[in-house]
């Protein structure tokens, strides 16, 4: 742990998801169960993560910034019997499990002596992570098989959706084709040092990190990300790997020089970036300054496809994010018809790696052609004569700030159930820093009168009831948002007159 320096050795990770394996099966939890991690990055997550690689389970990390409210839906949601979080996620764990009666058994880490009484919480029992696994065998489960996560991906409306993929009953040293073909890609080895700066809830540094594991590397965790101390760790650990996103570019590059030229950086080898679109400028100084060694891909939690570019290929094709390495793109317009090569469409797949959203037919029927042969989350780009693929816009409206996806219509939803507001348009706009930033225009009930005030009641009523991640930065007033005959919000209206000046919708 890159501030605490707690360790954990290879052996201490083979007790330690045993003896939680174990737990889990005297749970009940057989093969493609489900149960859930919620808390902030520590030394006790990872062991959560394999136990449940090693039992054949689905588990699924939750964002630890999340509502109550929130927890809830996707605990329910992804049908978890058994719950893992912290002593510091404790408050908002205890109020989401009044909501999920499907959860028995809620494990804390450093408990201490904040656990909630057995019984205080109907049939739910609480125990500290450490005295609950302790009486557990260190020896593996005799029927052990290969699990995976279930992460949760925004969408364009709605609620989050439960990314689940088939789970073929194999031993757990065997992985998913999707993980093997990253492994290779990003030359990962046993001598390998990798610095996550990111939330292990995300699911490319979760995935980062189990292949830095089953590779036998060295995996250093940041709390949380500090652009400084990430390059303090570099020269401290020799640090060989990375992924970022480009906020983090966006940090480090305006740190003063006597900080971000102090340290020496010559052991890093691969810098991957990721999850959000860098501006071509961020990346152009970042290239100047750390060389070639920065690698960008672009994909989804869902696996359809995947791209990747290497320093070289990006300058000779500045703004790309890569030539398609998994999965068989197709550009298509409105028709669902083959555009030509330089001309804008969505981004459709034939899907690389099968997936489907959990317990949710329609909408990952709606995600897919009417074929059922290609999948889509809604990118929209071009491909160029050399086969370089392009974002320009996103047809889902989608925000992605600082590299986590946020959708919308759930701000939306809730703006307009505020007794102030008639009717409600949440979007992203640019923000220098984090790529987009979460915009609403609001058009108030007659007689109420716009202006600051407005916009900070409203702001607050959003934080009371979403992760701060997802509330509106800033709101502007309109005396009427453009609505079709059919009641279908015209959103680009609004957008786009937020991003004049821009050549794409996306920073």
């Amino acid at each position: 742990m890159a501030s605490s320096g707690e360790s954990v050795s290879y052996g201490e990770l083979e007790l330690r998801s045993n003896r939680l394996a174990h737990l889990l099966r005297a749970q009940g939890l057989k093969r493609l169960d489900h149960f859930s991690v919620f808390m902030e990055n520590n030394s006790r997550y990872i062991e959560t993560c394999v136990a449940g690689e090693r039992t054949g389970l689905y588990y699924t990390c939750i964002n630890s910034y999340l509502t109550p409210q929130e927890v809830a839906y996707i605990v329910n949601n992804s049908e978890s019997q058994v719950m893992i979080t912290s002593a510091s996620k404790l408050a908002v764990t205890q109020e989401a499990l009044t909501h999920c009666p499907r959860v028995k058994l809620c494990l804390v880490v450093n408990a201490g002596s904040e656990l909630p009484k057995d019984g205080d919480t109907g049939t739910l029992v609480w125990r500290d992570f450490a005295e609950a696994v302790a009486g557990f065998p260190s020896i593996p489960v005799s029927d052990e098989s290969l699990g995976t996560a279930m992460l949760y991906s925004s969408g364009t409306t709605g609620r989050p959706k439960g990314v689940l993929r088939p789970l073929a009953d194999q031993p757990p040293i065997e992985m998913l084709p999707l993980f093997a073909f990253l492994e290779k890609l990003w030359h990962c080895e046993e001598s390998m040092i990798y610095l996550s700066p990111a939330p292990l809830y995300h699911s490319a540094p979760l995935a980062n990190v189990s292949m830095v594991i089953r590779n036998g590397g060295t995996a250093i965790i940041m709390e949380h990300f500090d652009p400084k101390q990430y390059l303090m760790l570099i020269e401290r650990f020799g640090v060989t790997h990375s992924q970022l996103v480009p906020t983090m570019f966006s940090r480090m590059l305006k740190l003063p020089d006597a900080d971000r030229l102090q340290f020496d950086l010559s052991s890093l080898k691969v810098a991957i970036h990721a999850a959000a679109p860098c501006p071509a400028q961020v990346k152009e100084q970042m290239i100047a300054w750390w060389g070639s060694i920065i690698q960008e891909y672009y994909g989804a939690t869902e696996g359809l496809g995947f791209a990747a570019c290497k320093t070289a290929e990006w300058q000779a094709h500045r703004g790309t994010v890569g030539r398609i390495l998994f999965g068989q793109l197709h550009i298509l317009d409105e028709e669902m018809q083959e555009v030509s090569k330089g001309q804008t469409g969505e981004i459709w797949f034939k899907t690389g790696s099968a997936f489907e959203y959990f317990n949710d037919p329609a909408r990952t029927a709606e995600s897919r052609s009417a074929d059922g042969t290609m999948s889509t989350v809604g990118d929209v780009g071009y491909v160029d004569d050399d086969g370089f693929l392009y974002l320009t816009d996103r047809s889902s409206f989608m925000i992605i700030s600082g590299g986590v996806n946020i959708y919308p219509q759930e701000c939306e939803n809730l703006l307009v159930t505020h007794p102030k507001v008639a009717d409600a348009a949440v979007f992203g706009i640019p923000n220098e820093d984090f790529g987009e930033e979460v915009k609403a225009v609001i058009e108030p009930l007659a007689g109420v009168k716009p202006g600051p005030e407005l916009a900070q009641e409203l702001i607050a009523f959003c934080a009371q009831h979403l992760a701060h991640m997802k509330c509106p930065r800033s709101i502007d007033f309109t005396d009427q948002l453009p609505r079709l005959p059919t009641g279908k919000l015209y959103k680009r209206v609004l957008r786009d007159a937020y991003w004049v000046g821009h050549k794409t919708r996306i920073v």
